[in-house]
């Protein structure tokens, strides 16, 4: 059999993204996946519904909510409600049927789908890639490692951080009894006074809610039982609802080489993408997916023309280009959250409740604006406060 062009390894958002535009641009695309799908995955399920322009085909089909506006807290008191953008809103997903969504959209395309393929290794072969999996040996031109915050593939190729940064985080998915209604559903509430370096989420779905606790800053994670005891009640739920999987998110924490030499490149939460301030790790991971196919489409093109130095480029410019569009906002979201997150009560006096700044936190949330636009008016107020 000849060998692939690209080898995928994981079906999640990330690893899907980038097997269909690669499928699609007419690469022979192998798609490893260590479960069987659907499979569930504790993931908040907030992205920016700008990530459609990204796609050629209707993501509203796996859409279970369109959120409208976003409601901030600080100890379930003293709220803040932001609107969203009416032509850029927040849309919530079940990673479950996202995933399986964008993976199927992937075999049409013409990828090839392998489950319950736990990937063991990853190695040079020669020119080629060679992927060993549930006792197969795969061969590829180039490989794309998507295994997730657990990977234990990308540091092994020298792709993204050496020592990855994690957030304590504790999903919380809540389904409501027949009959029963979600608490204004087009709205995500974020509190922020509940947790010790960090905040709770609550997302409002179909039949149901995704909760999570999250702590950012020190390495002490919080009691997320006693916080869920309190959250909970305030959405109508009872204080010991929903089924509770600790799921460290994989944070952005500098600047590294997505890519490494020979045709590998890191996405979605095996690159470190998950912003280190409000979690959000969807929207990443899918760009991060495009932009992957986009870089290994040219390299391909390279190699099969043998230009060494356009195939470098190409992949040095998958790492620059995700630097650009999301590390670099990254970069001033750490340096708000190292501030925000130890000063919490402050940072909501005059960062939350500042006129201007539950708008500004929207309009991040719904990718209109970077860390960047904010972030030194933002910090500067923070620790004169502090001060």
């Amino acid at each position: 059999m000849s060998p692939f062009a690209v080898t995928v390894v994981g079906a999640g958002a990330a690893g899907a993204a980038a097997a269909y535009h690669l499928a699609r641009r007419g690469h022979r695309v192998l798609l490893l996946e260590r479960e069987r799908l659907p499979r569930p995955k504790a993931c908040g399920g907030g992205m920016a519904a700008s990530v459609q322009r990204w796609f050629d085909f209707d993501l509203q089909p796996v859409v279970d909510q369109v959120i409208e506006r976003v409601r901030f807290t600080w100890c379930l008191g003293d709220p803040v409600i932001a609107e969203l953008p009416g032509d850029s809103p927040f849309w919530i997903v079940q990673r479950s049927r996202l995933d399986a969504f964008l993976v199927g959209r992937a075999v049409a395309a013409g990828a090839e789908l392998v489950e319950a393929a736990a990937v063991e290794t990853i190695q040079r072969d020669g020119d080629r890639w060679c992927v060993e999996a549930a006792g197969h040996r795969y061969h590829s031109r180039a490989v794309v490692v998507a295994d997730g915050s657990s990977s234990r593939l990308a540091g092994p190729l020298g792709l993204g951080p050496e020592r990855p940064r994690y957030a304590a985080a504790v999903a919380a998915e809540v389904e409501l009894e027949a009959g029963a209604a979600v608490l204004e559903p087009t709205t995500a509430r974020f509190e922020f006074g509940l947790v010790r370096h960090g905040f709770c989420w609550a997302f409002p779905r179909q039949g149901g809610y995704s909760i999570g606790v999250g702590t950012f800053v020190g390495r002490e994670a919080a009691d997320a039982d006693a916080v869920l005891a309190q959250l909970l009640p305030s959405l109508g739920l009872p204080a010991d609802a929903g089924r509770r999987v600790r799921s460290p998110l994989r944070v952005w924490d500098g600047h590294h080489p997505l890519h490494a030499p020979g045709g590998a490149v890191a996405v979605g939460d095996a690159a470190s993408l998950c912003d280190p301030f409000l979690a959000e790790g969807l929207r990443p991971a899918l760009l991060s997916g495009v932009r992957a196919a986009e870089a290994l489409d040219r390299y391909l093109v390279a190699c099969a023309g043998d230009d060494a130095a356009a195939a470098q480029e190409a992949l040095e410019g998958y790492s620059a280009g995700m630097r650009s569009a999301w590390g670099d906002s990254m970069a001033w979201g750490r340096r708000i959250a190292q501030v925000f997150y130890r000063v919490p009560k402050v940072g909501y006096q005059i960062g939350i409740k500042r006129p201007t700044a539950p708008q500004r936190i929207a309009q991040i949330l719904s990718g209109e604006m970077g860390y960047g636009d904010i972030a030194q008016r933002v910090i500067k107020r923070l620790l004169f406060q502090r001060g």
